[in-house]
């Protein structure tokens, strides 16, 4: 994708985001343990992915170890398109239900059966390609960073705004699979775990003996 063409999409991206809905929490809801976990979870990814891209270059960002794999931009710019494709999808379907809190998130059996197949890292996570509308482009700028931070940020508005709905009974559809409605509980998992893999997957491409600059301190 042309880099005039990548910046274009990256901005109607944020705006995506921007548009998700602010629901307001009603006052004497007790905040659900579920809601503080993944918001704390957030929190850890944000301070992965700062780590992980601090000190790089442009041209490390986008270094490859092999031709096919992803680079550190492209890992996270996948998270990124996948967020921002998943959290619209959640908002909407939050709009209009009761308040009716749950203490904890309890996916049913496909959606354990999924994270544990497809989204956790473990030696047993299968491998799938991504669908075509959250594959990464083949450049990424560093600018990446700040919009993985911003989708997070939306995350978090979000679960905000869900603490006070029961998350194991509201279904949203599926962005890239119509027909699969997880329960916005699952969704919220999903992001987590999914930037959980993946930041690892970016950590593995910067310890790669081969990563140009390897053993040189990278000015601050």
């Amino acid at each position: 994708m042309p880099k005039r063409r990548a910046r274009a999409f990256a901005g109607h991206a944020m705006l995506i985001i921007a548009s998700i809905p602010v629901m307001a929490t009603p006052q004497g809801i007790r905040t659900p343990a579920w809601s503080v976990r993944l918001a704390s979870e957030l929190s850890a990814n944000d301070q992965a992915a700062q780590t992980l891209v601090a000190g790089l270059t442009e041209e490390q960002l986008n270094w490859q170890p092999a031709p096919g794999s992803w680079s550190v931009g492209q890992c996270l710019e996948h998270l990124c398109l996948t967020n921002e494709a998943y959290l619209p999808a959640i908002s909407a379907a939050l709009q209009g239900k009761a308040d009716e809190p749950t203490e904890q998130i309890t996916p049913g059996w496909f959606g354990r059966w999924f994270i544990r197949s497809f989204i956790e890292p473990s030696p047993t996570t299968k491998r799938a390609g991504a669908p075509p509308k959250i594959r990464p482009t083949a450049r990424v700028e560093l600018k990446v960073l700040d919009r993985f931070l911003s989708g997070n940020r939306a995350c978090r508005e979000l679960i905000i705004a869900a603490r006070g709905k029961n998350v194991n009974r509201i279904r949203f559809r599926n962005p890239f699979l119509p027909v699969l409605r997880f329960t916005v509980g699952t969704g919220l998992e999903i992001i987590a775990g999914h930037e959980r893999r993946h930041l690892l997957q970016g950590e593995r491409v910067r310890d790669s003996a081969t990563f140009p600059g390897k053993g040189i301190t990278q000015s601050s």
